[in-house]
């Protein structure tokens, strides 16, 4: 079996590759990977080269993959090159990026890398189950061979992966004041309190607390009890990854 590779896959499911540095966050993808329906977490890898090593020995066995979840900020390399170096070797799974980069510029490279999709640091569960189950939706159209009976079809698979204009956070939640929240926590040198974010981020102390909450959940944000005061120990939070 390859290093990090996950058994149960169901026949016919889609194999999924995730190419994570952190390997907490690379963890919750891989779950949120195994709980799609139709989706089977193939293996995580924490690099580039052990992505290629991994891709070329699936393939080997005849066990190609068919989707990578992408980060672009990798310790030996940037994801888009290695898409590039993916496809000069002919290997052709289709490629989602899951990334902190918010630069317009990037997400066009991205595009013309051959990535299918973009997803942004911070998400839930629920927006990278939309994203797999559209790109499921997405395979299924193009699945059958000949040609497109006419310009619709070949408009309905694109259109499958888009989303519709919808926040994919939870309820309550939005994503200015994430943004707002995630940069407090990710330029604080130590770890933070609910209290100490809320009043940086103009929010609340309950509402700062929900934000953090989501980051943890998303693998973004740890959180641990901070001690050394009379009475309960208060929780302190802090940014897990530690990006350009």
């Amino acid at each position: 079996m390859i290093p990090g590779q996950r058994g149960g896959a169901g026949e016919g499911a889609i194999s999924v590759l995730v190419v994570e540095d952190d390997p907490v966050a690379a963890a919750a993808h891989a779950l949120y990977v195994q709980r799609a329906p139709g989706f089977h977490a193939f293996a995580t890898v924490h690099s580039c080269g052990e992505a290629l090593r991994t891709l070329e020995r699936a393939r080997a066995a005849g066990t190609p993959v068919d989707l990578i979840l992408l980060d672009l900020y990798l310790p030996d390399g940037h994801g888009l090159q290695l898409c590039r170096t993916l496809r000069a070797a002919g290997h052709g799974a289709d490629i989602i990026a899951v990334t902190s980069a918010r630069d317009l510029a990037m997400v066009r490279q991205a595009v013309s890398a051959g990535v299918v999709q973009y997803l942004l640091k911070p998400f839930s569960g629920a927006a990278l189950g939309d994203r797999l189950e559209r790109y499921a939706q997405y395979r299924a159209q193009l699945a059958r061979t000949g040609d497109a009976t006419g310009q619709d079809e070949v408009d309905q698979a694109l259109a499958l992966l888009r989303t519709p204009e919808r926040s994919a956070l939870p309820k309550g939640l939005s994503a200015p004041t994430l943004d707002t929240v995630a940069g407090v926590l990710r330029a604080a040198e130590s770890g933070l309190s609910a209290a100490a974010v809320g009043a940086a981020a103009g929010v609340s102390r309950i509402t700062a607390r929900r934000y953090l909450e989501h980051l943890v959940d998303s693998g973004l944000a740890a959180r641990e009890p901070q001690y050394g005061q009379v009475g309960r120990p208060e929780l302190s939070y802090r940014w897990r990854e530690r990006r350009p």
